[in-house]
Order: structure tokens, then C-alpha cells, then sequence
């Protein structure tokens, strides 16, 4: 993010009354100006000749342009009484093995309580793998009875992270439903299996939140940028991401910088990166080890990964218009995990 604006000087132009244009007190423009500019550009008393000033990134004429916050530049997650759709890509890529995931999905806010919100998600569309309809036997089994899962009903905190699945319940009262839209197009052995393994994940409950949890457009569109950004709009911390099966995911040390101004198309950026931070190493990833297996009081971190995220916020609303989530990790190959989500707009 740019950390500074600059503003051209204009003929009758005075220090004092640029500061008075900007809401700026002259002398705090002075400082900011001097300590980024060329010792030659720098202002002593008043203006000598300076063709343009370095003016604080958030010194601007129209103030509709200023991202809202709270208290110590805080993000406020106000969903209420919102509805979007999505279009949703996910791009598995293990070496030079690439797939890649589309389908179209809403998202109904539902009501808050106890400090979290209720959200309904909702597949609206077919699955296309590759660009193509869904057709295999194991794929469109897996389509269809994923059927069993929505309209799915979560719970997100107030930094807007996902918290868990508030509607487990429901999944084995669908059931039977789902599985005899099933037989009416498949029967044999595989489909008797495939419907067998179903059903004794729904008898554990704990293993349907683990799936869900690991549900890439989930954890992307509620990862919780809702934060206090501070002075410098920039939060450090640590993230984790289901960019392998393992019960305890990867950590990664990550960096968000949110951008105190919209962009032209009246959007809120925000983005982050990061780096892999965690005692595994890739035999403990390969073996989907929970923890290291070498007890060392300074172990080695693991930083064979690497972590992207971009969101988009609308300007009015501050919710999502569009994302992209970006993490890998480095096992026999490297795996990388890709998620973009982009509002549709209606036709």
C-alpha cells in the first residue's frame, strides 16, 4: 500500500493554506512532507519553490473516500439483513496435477446473537470440474449427495471468522431424501459403498464439522479481516489453512494491510501475505502428523509454504464483492490451494 499522497503546488499556494484545504495542521505537514522528501525539497520556515508536497495518505479533499472505522482503526463486521451469490474457483494443483473447481453459491445473513452471526449457505448451480459438467460415477456421486449438507447454516464471530456449523442435525434428516434421488440413477456395488461411507459420517457429528471446517470457499469468505488495524493499518499474527488433511493445519505467519482510502471503484482493499511458520517438517505433513516428532527446545521452523490473501470490501456496506486466497505448502511436491470468489450481479 502506498503510505503517502502527493499534491501538486499551485501558483498563490501557501503552506498554511494547503494544510487548511487538507484539515492538516501546517507544521505536522511540514514534518511529514520532510521526512520523505529529497533534502533539497525540504520546507524551513514556508514554500520555496517546492513543485509538490508529500501529504499523509489519508489528506484528502472528498471524504467519502476515507474508509469507515472504529476505535484504533478498527474494521466493523456489519452484516445484518445481507444477501449475496457467488461464483466460487478452487484450483487444486499438486506438482505439475492441476483441477480446478466452479460453482455458484448464496450467502443470507440470518440474524446475531451472542456476539456471533447466522449465515445460510446454499449451492445454486451445478459442479463443473475443468470446465465440464460433473459426469463421472464418483464424481457425480459426490455432487449429489453433497446435496445432504445444504442449505448449510453457520456461525461467524464478530471479526467475521468462521466459528462452526450450527445445523449438524439436519444432515441425517435429509438423508434419505438424497439417497433415493441417488438410486433413481445409479445402482451396484460402488454406489452401495459410496452410500455406506455417507452414512457413517453422518453418525458422527464430529467428523461432519471437521469436513465443513476444511471447506475452502468457507474459510476464505469468512477468514476474519475484521480487525483493529492500528496506526499504521497493518495487524501481524498468526493464521492456519486446510491446505492438507491434518487434524492440527499449517500455520502461517502472516501480515494484513488494510488501505485507509477506496479505490477508484469505490472498493476496500485489503491484503496479506505469508510464510509458513511451523514445527513440522514435510515428513510430518506427509505422514499427517498433529505435531513434530522431534522434541528440540529450539526447534527448526518449517517455511516451505507460502500465503495470499485479497479482499475486496464494498464501500458502503464493508462486505465482501470479491476475494482471493492463495496457499501452499511444500511436501514430495508442492501442493498449492487457489480460492477466488466474486459477487455475481443479477441479469
Amino acid at each position: 500500500m502506498q503510505k503517502f499522497n502527493k499534491h501538486i503546488v499551485q501558483q498563490e499556494e501557501t503552506l498554511k493554506s494547503i494544510a487548511a484545504f487538507y484539515d492538516l495542521d501546517a507544521d505536522a505537514l511540514k514534518l511529514f512532507h520532510n521526512n520523505l522528501c529529497q533534502v533539497k525539497d525540504m520546507i524551513l520556515i514556508e514554500l520555496t519553490g517546492q513543485k509538490e508536497l508529500f501529504i499523509p495518505r489519508t489528506a484528502v479533499a472528498d471524504k467519502n473516500k476515507l474508509v469507515k472505522f472504529g476505535r484504533g482503526n478498527s474494521l466493523i463486521f456489519q452484516p445484518g439483513n445481507s444477501f449475496f451469490k457467488y461464483g466460487v474457483i478452487i484450483n487444486l494443483e499438486r506438482g505439475d496435477h492441476k483441477n480446478e473447481l466452479k460453482y455458484e453459491t448464496s450467502v443470507r445473513w440470518l440474524k446475531s446473537e451472542n456476539d456471533l452471526h447466522f449465515f445460510e449457505i446454499d449451492r445454486t448451480s451445478n459442479l463443473f470440474l475443468n470446465e465440464e459438467e460433473v459426469n463421472e460415477i464418483a464424481d457425480t456421486l459426490a455432487y449429489k449427495t453433497s446435496k445432504v449438507l445444504y442449505p448449510l447454516q453457520v456461525s461467524v464471530d464478530q471479526y467475521g471468522k468462521f466459528s462452526a456449523v450450527e445445523n449438524l442435525f439436519v444432515f441425517s434428516e435429509r438423508w434419505p431424501d438424497v439417497k433415493n434421488e441417488v438410486y433413481k440413477e445409479f445402482e451396484g456395488e460402488i454406489v452401495d459403498e459410496y452410500c455406506r461411507k455417507i452414512e457413517a459420517i453422518l453418525d458422527e457429528p464430529d467428523a461432519i464439522s471437521l469436513y465443513l471446517k476444511n471447506d475452502y470457499f468457507i474459510r476464505t469468505l469468512f477468514f476474519g479481516v475484521y480487525q483493529r488495524f492500528g496506526q499504521n493499518y497493518q495487524i501481524e499474527g498468526t493464521e492456519s489453512f486446510p491446505v492438507v488433511n491434518n487434524p492440527i493445519e499449517p500455520r502461517y505467519k502472516i501480515k494484513l494491510e488494510i488501505d485507509p482510502l477506496k479505490d477508484e471503484y469505490d472498493l476496500v482493499n485489503i491484503g496479506g501475505e505469508g510464510k509458513l511458520h511451523d514445527e513440522r517438517d514435510v515428513y510430518d505433513f506427509i505422514n499427517e502428523s498433529p505435531f513434530s516428532l522431534i522434541i528440540d527446545d529450539n526447534p527448526t521452523i518449517n517455511h516451505q509454504g507460502d500465503f495470499r490473501i485479497k479482499y475486496y470490501l464494498n464501500g458502503k456496506l464493508q462486505l465482501p464483492e470479491s476475494m482471493y486466497m492463495e496457499c501452499s505448502i511444500m511436501l514430495k511436491e508442492e501442493k498449492k490451494i487457489s480460492v477466488v470468489v466474486s459477487a455475481l450481479t443479477e441479469q
